[in-house]
């Protein structure tokens, strides 16, 4: 069974940086688009930012871009990080990784698409 396991965040202050990390068991979603989502207390999951499987192409939600990178390494078990600088309070969230096949970095978080998920991680920013 493919599993998504997420590593990093926690508390950071306010225009600081953290890393997470989503590493998948094995190789099984090396062809997979792969991406993170957030979801904020009181509020709707939405997306953060997505990669192709070869890592070329990337998609970022407009509230991140030019903050957070993120990279995907297939080389043995599938690893995508997410680089998230200069970090503004408004990014607390749950930061979930996922996987889906027959989707595009475009629409990476939209229903209506098989993903696999992780289990979050608490990503908090003080101000």
């Amino acid at each position: 069974q493919v599993q998504l396991v997420e590593s990093g965040g926690g508390l950071v202050q306010a225009g600081g940086s953290t890393k997470l990390s989503c590493v998948a068991n094995g190789r099984a979603l090396s062809t997979y688009v792969m991406g993170w989502l957030r979801q904020a207390p009181g509020k709707e999951r939405e997306f953060v930012a997505a990669i192709s499987w070869s890592g070329v192409s990337t998609n970022y939600a407009e509230s991140v871009k030019g903050r957070f990178t993120i990279s995907r390494d297939n080389a043995e078990n599938t690893i995508v990080s997410l680089q998230m600088s200069n970090l503004r309070p408004e990014d607390t969230a749950v930061y979930y990784c996922a996987a889906v096949k027959d989707g595009t970095i475009w629409t990476f978080g939209r229903n209506g698409y098989s993903y696999v998920w992780g289990q979050g991680t608490q990503v908090t920013v003080s101000s």
